[in-house]
């Protein structure tokens, strides 16, 4: 080591040749590497989508989520399998181990899909098969909100999302709250029964003149010519003009028995910005963007092509990930720059200018090298990052310290700086990077901690030992180098030489002070090393005991100042999507009276996913608050905005405030599982009613299927075999009267997915009353449908999970005033045995308590092993 140092002093113009291009690379690196809020994680999640059009969740588990699961459950890896079953589809959730490439895992699944495919209906569409990744969540969302038709609206969303993925930065951009397209025939049942027609013949009709027929060429030896039959539906004058039937010389068309109009499908729910209708353009960068750049050019081509919309159309930006970016990096900035300046005005007044400058050099010099690093790495900034470089600036400056101090001491007796700082760095060197060591050690085993937190916490191990290595360096090479030709010592009293002078080799007990006292104390300790370690080793079972007493347990993160909120409103009853949003909006309304919130983003319907959000969720309102600075607490907020919306009748109101650290949903979650459905319903009914018990809860709810009614057309197959009628031929009557029969679909010009062509009655002859007066073509003439149909009310399925083959249900709750998740997870484990619960459930504590069960287990290992290398 020493002959290494003096290397390093024999050739200090490549040093600090070396150092300037450390600090000309590291500056490059921090402005240019990319920059995002949140850890770039690979999630080894697996979403796989089942759509089918109508299919009922029983129907959808059975023919759908079973086939897969069947071929799914073999793959290599896989940690555990959720699905949903629900009507219209479903989904399937594959769980891997963390750290695992994608890539393949992506591979392997889609291979599987690809052999279930042949075990689905028909009528299925195709399966998409994505990965859950972090990185592609939105990084700033549009919302253009006006009073102006709808069509218009969706047709300006659509032109800025194409412009904005023109932006090399951006991935995609995703429009939300928009309805899909639809040409609508409404029929006059009158008509048909007039002209005597069948909604089949129709209906067939429009299966035969809407294909694509591919004619070929023909070869006549002297040319070669492409023969073309046009056939597929262009505009909807082609669908009023279909011919249904021939009598004589008469031909029967569409426009004969039906109107077409080009509409939007019913809508599923509303969405509104600030109280006024809406669409939403989500923005996803690249993997590896830069947050800020991206961001900057979308605002500005926003601005750019905003003069050319209609007037009354507005445009706001909020989740705008690149201002709390900003925000961090001028935190860290100040964080740096305050280190620097308390370090130099301490070192200053100790060891004088020159050499306060040298020490204040190895926190930006640390700082820089440790960028260089990270680009090179490929690894980004983001808070977790930004969180250890300010935990590290305490310790960069510490090895460079002792070095520049001994070199000080050094030259007061007389040698010149360069020797003084080649003996600092060379008798300093073994103590500084064992001090170094032994602090890596603290951090090392954090890079193998497993999970998703895991891959989450990952950068700062990272970032430590990149920066803190970098320190080394800049102590016993960079910082003795350039002392060495710059190096000034500092003034030197009578005192100070005294103390000098006892440290190398005198009675240090004479010295005076603190540090006399603080000599005399470590001699007596290490008189007696028994009595010492004992009395550590004592006082560490204390701190243990003490805590088990008087601790409240452990959180996972810590609460942080929310700048982000959503209110949940649940409600119950087969409503419909105007009665939904008659309920948002009082609930909205009163929201906007509150002070401090800068977008109330709302949006209502029948189907609602993620964490929190239950079967009966009709309803989320998305709140970002004005800037911390510029407002009251944001927990004031939330407390102000629960009196007020206390008293809405009909509604259930649950505030989530922002997570901390990855999302885990709500503070406990208890999932029971059972291959027999039959025993989940009760035992769910007990747990729920024994939390509601528990004090300190709030928010409690399970995912059993909401209470509701739904209608079952029951048909008499040998009674409809008589009339040669058949379930699917009365299906596709009943559609006429709920979302209508598809016909076929067509791509107009300007559309950028195929448009659907269904056929349905008025509006005034859809009810349950008119299925009754349905007649059906059959060889007996019209028959009326009741002479083999019956309908009767039902209790609704709701949406039917499963993990692992078996059917589950999920309780939630949070915890209320200041009490930790942890003390009531403790609680609630205790007093499972008193349930009496029968035999054959599975009960399991997830979320929160499952990933710090994990961490906490994983941490106190790492701990020892940390022991372990610094011993």
């Amino acid at each position: 080591m020493d002959g290494l140092l003096k290397s390093c002093f024999d050739r200090s113009r490549t040093v600090l040749l070396i150092l300037l291009l450390i600090l000309i690379t590291g500056a490059t690196s921090y402005l240019t590497i990319p920059k995002e809020a949140q850890p770039d994680v690979t999630v080894p999640y697996v979403y796989i989508n089942l759509h089918h059009e109508g299919i009922s969740p029983e129907d959808a588990e059975r023919m759908l989520v079973r086939p897969m699961e069947q071929e799914l459950r073999g793959l290599d890896g896989l940690k555990e399998m959720t699905a949903s079953s629900y009507e219209g589809g479903a989904n399937v959730m594959l769980e891997f181990e963390a750290g695992q490439d994608i890539d393949p895992i992506l591979n392997d699944v889609r291979e599987k899909v690809d052999i279930a495919k042949a075990e689905l209906p028909a009528e299925t569409d195709e399966p998409t098969v994505s990965e859950v990744n972090l990185a592609l969540m939105p990084v700033i969302v549009l919302s253009l909100s006006g009073d102006i038709p709808e069509r218009q609206l969706l047709r300006v969303a659509k032109d800025l999302r194409d412009e904005l993925e023109g932006i090399p930065e951006v991935l995609e951009v995703e429009i939300g709250g928009d309805r899909e397209e639809v040409v609508e025939l409404v029929v006059d049942a009158g008509l048909l029964q007039t002209y005597n027609l069948s909604l089949e013949e129709m209906a067939l009709a429009a299966q035969r003149n809407n294909i694509l027929v591919a004619a070929g060429n023909l070869d006549s030896g002297s040319g070669r010519l492409a023969v073309k039959v046009p056939g597929l539906f262009e505009t909807a004058e082609d669908v009023l003009n279909l011919p249904i039937r021939a009598v004589g010389d008469t031909v029967i068309r569409t426009r004969d028995i039906a109107t077409v109009r080009p509409t939007f499908k019913d809508p599923n729910g509303y969405s509104r910005v600030n109280g006024k209708p809406a669409l939403t353009l989500y923005v996803k960068k690249r993997v590896g963007e830069n947050v800020i750049a991206t961001v900057e050019k979308v605002r500005a081509r926003a601005a750019e092509i905003q003069a050319g919309w209609p007037s009354g159309l507005e445009v706001s930006f909020s989740q705008d990930q690149s201002v709390y970016i900003r925000d961090m990096l001028r935190d860290l900035q100040n964080n740096v720059l305050s280190a620097i300046i308390l370090v130099m005005v301490v070192v200053v007044a100790s060891l004088g200018i020159r050499s306060g400058l040298l020490v204040g050099l190895a926190i930006p010099g640390s700082f820089l090298a440790g960028m260089l690093t990270l680009n090179l790495l490929g690894l980004t900034i983001n808070i977790v990052v930004l969180f250890s470089l300010i935990l590290a600036v305490g310790m960069l400056v510490d090895g460079a310290i002792v070095v520049v101090e001994l070199a000080d001491r050094k030259m007061n007796e007389g040698l010149p700086r360069a020797r003084a700082y080649l003996i600092a760095s060379q008798r300093m060197a073994l103590p500084i990077i064992s001090s170094t060591a032994t602090t890596l050690a603290a951090f090392l085993p954090l890079l193998f901690w497993p999970g998703i937190v895991g891959e989450f916490m990952k950068f700062l191990p990272i970032t430590l030992i990149a920066t803190l290595t970098a320190s080394l360096l800049m102590a016993l090479v960079f910082v003795p180098t350039l002392g060495g030709i710059w190096g000034k010592p500092g003034p030197a009293s009578k005192e100070t030489m005294r103390s000098l002078a006892a440290a190398e080799g005198g009675d240090l007990t004479q010295l005076g002070g603190f540090t006399g006292w603080y000599v005399r104390l470590l001699r007596t300790s290490t008189r007696h090393p028994g009595k010492l370690l004992a009395l550590v080793v004592l006082a560490f079972f204390a701190v243990q005991v003490m805590y088990k007493q008087f601790g409240k347990g452990v959180e996972f993160f810590p609460q942080v100042e929310p700048d982000f909120a959503t209110v949940i409103v649940r409600m119950r009853g087969n409503l419909s999507i105007s009665e939904m949003d008659a309920q948002v909006r009082a609930v909205e309304e009163r929201i906007l009276q509150v002070e401090g919130i800068k977008t109330v983003a709302a949006r209502s319907g029948a189907k609602f996913q993620g964490d929190g959000v239950t079967e009966d969720t009709h309803g989320l309102i998305q709140l970002e608050f004005e800037d911390w600075q510029e407002r009251r607490p944001g927990r004031q907020i939330l407390r102000e905005i629960e009196e007020r919306v206390a008293d809405v009748a009909g509604v259930i109101i649950e505030i989530q405030e922002m997570e901390a650290g990855p999302p885990t949903g709500k503070d406990i979650q208890i999932e029971v599982s059972s291959f027999r459905p039959q025993l989940l319903e009760p035992a769910v009914e007990r747990i729920v009613e024994r939390l509601r018990t528990v004090e300190g809860l709030k928010d409690i709810s399970d995912s059993r299927p909401v209470e509701g009614v739904e209608w079952q057309v029951r048909v008499d197959r040998a009674q409809a075999s008589r009339f040669g009628a058949s379930i699917a031929m009365v299906g596709s009557y009943v559609q006429f009267i709920t979302n209508g029969l598809l016909l076929g679909t067509y791509r107009p010009d300007g559309a950028d997915d195929e448009v659907d062509i269904r056929a349905r009655f008025p509006h005034g002859q859809r009810s349950l009353d008119q299925i009754g007066e349905l007649r059906l073509r059959t060889a007996y003439g019209n028959v009326p449908i009741t002479n083999f149909v019956t309908w009767e009310p039902a209790p609704q399925v709701g949406q039917i999970n499963r993990i692992d083959g078996q059917r589950y249900y999920t309780i939630s709750a949070n915890v209320s005033g200041e009490l930790l998740p942890d003390e009531k997870v403790r609680e609630l484990r205790e007093w499972q045995a008193e349930l009496d619960l029968p035999e054959g459930l599975s009960i399991r504590f997830r979320g929160q308590d499952e990933e710090q069960q994990k961490s906490m287990v994983f941490l106190s290992q790492a701990f020892l092993v940390a022991i372990f290398i610094m011993a």
